[in-house]
């Protein structure tokens, strides 16, 4: 709870807003490179709420620009060594796309030594007579194993062809055949998968024998070491652009979410993160029209309408580069999606100045 003592600090911060749009109209008239929310002042109250009532804008927020459809942190799923980082910072990657493979030596032997055991089981088990109740239920077991290493190996494929095409040894369209194979292989799995749920759903059909049982085991086995190995590829969820990279070969990581390896964003369209004062949160709402402004493009404006705001106060996290904000007061993240296409990039700084209710 903030205390009276803290009662001349929120009071200039109070201010905040209106001594930016009196910056506005200060001086030549016009917004220029100079009129960043980095570089406004405090000022007193009277003088600024009587020039403040004839502005067109109710609050300025400082923000930044960011991707919108947000940026996705990447992070491991398994415990191990960086063998190896496939992409750069400002790549575009497709969805599915390895980004990082970790040392996988230990996870292909692993799964090498069960597909032999698997192999080994089977042929005991062929070589065993067969009950005739049993021969539907056999198949379709069989079937399901079938595609399932169909599906693993559509899926590397579909690795293979996404570097091949990065490094320009391969096709854009070499990739969209793999894509739509390894959508083929996910059906067939799925429609061999319905095949023996209805197989072993018939009535009087014998429990499985000793080698039927070794084999369901050793099957069990492979699909584990295929998930094992698996882990060691990360994939870019999304397609975008690689923002950052703070992976390096030869790092150890571990499957948390704090030791972000990557982070990915849709740079076609992006939108703005304000951070709106607390004092400012009732003269702004959901539809509100806003005006963007950057340092990087002095002189010219972009529109946008606030599209959300977050359901409780926080910590600033946008800095001012110039005037510093009170200790005490906290902000409400506003959201604002941009109108048309517009040149700001992530990351750039941007200033927001919601207009009053029409």
């Amino acid at each position: 709870m903030t205390t009276s003592s803290n009662e001349p600090r929120r009071s200039k911060r109070r201010l905040l807003g209106t001594a930016l749009v009196l910056t506005l109209t200060a001086g030549a008239g016009a917004f220029g490179a100079a009129t960043s929310l980095s570089f406004f002042t405090y000022a007193k109250a009277e003088p600024a709420k009587a020039a403040a009532a004839e502005l067109p804008w109710v609050a300025a927020a400082p923000g930044r620009i960011e991707p919108k459809s947000g940026q996705v942190r990447v992070a491991a799923g398994l415990l191990g060594r960086i063998a190896e980082v496939t992409v750069s910072v400002n790549d575009e990657v497709e969805d599915g796309e390895l980004l990082i493979r970790l040392d996988d030596e230990e996870a292909r032997a692993r799964l090498q030594a069960a597909e032999t055991e698997a192999a080994s089981r089977k042929r005991e088990r062929d070589a065993q007579s067969l009950d005739k109740a049993r021969e539907d239920l056999r198949k379709a077991e069989d079937a399901v194993f079938s595609a399932e290493r169909q599906v693993t190996n559509a899926q590397f494929e579909l690795e293979y062809e996404l570097q091949a095409n990065r490094s320009g040894s391969g096709t854009q369209a070499r990739v969209s055949d793999a894509r739509a194979h390894l959508k083929s292989a996910r059906a067939k799995l799925q429609k061999e998968r319905t095949n023996y749920a209805i197989a072993q759903a018939k009535p009087d059909v014998p429990a499985p024998s000793r080698l039927e049982s070794a084999l369901q085991a050793a099957r069990s086995d492979v699909a584990v070491a295929e998930a094992l190995l698996e882990k060691t590829r990360i994939r870019a969820p999304v397609s975008g652009t690689i923002l950052q990279l703070p992976a390096k070969a030869g790092e150890m990581v571990a499957p948390s979410p704090d030791q972000v390896l990557a982070v990915i964003g849709d740079m076609s369209v992006v939108r703005v993160k304000a951070e709106l004062d607390e004092y400012d949160v009732s003269k702004v709402k959901v539809g509100s029209k806003v005006i963007v402004k950057s340092n990087a493009y002095p002189g010219q404006e972009f529109n946008g309408t606030v599209a959300e705001m977050a359901p409780t106060l926080a910590t600033p996290k946008v800095s001012l580069r110039g005037a510093r904000r009170p200790t005490d007061v906290e902000v409400r993240e506003v959201t604002i999606d941009l109108e048309g296409d517009v040149p700001l990039i992530p990351g750039m700084r941007a200033d927001a100045f919601f207009k009053k209710a029409e």
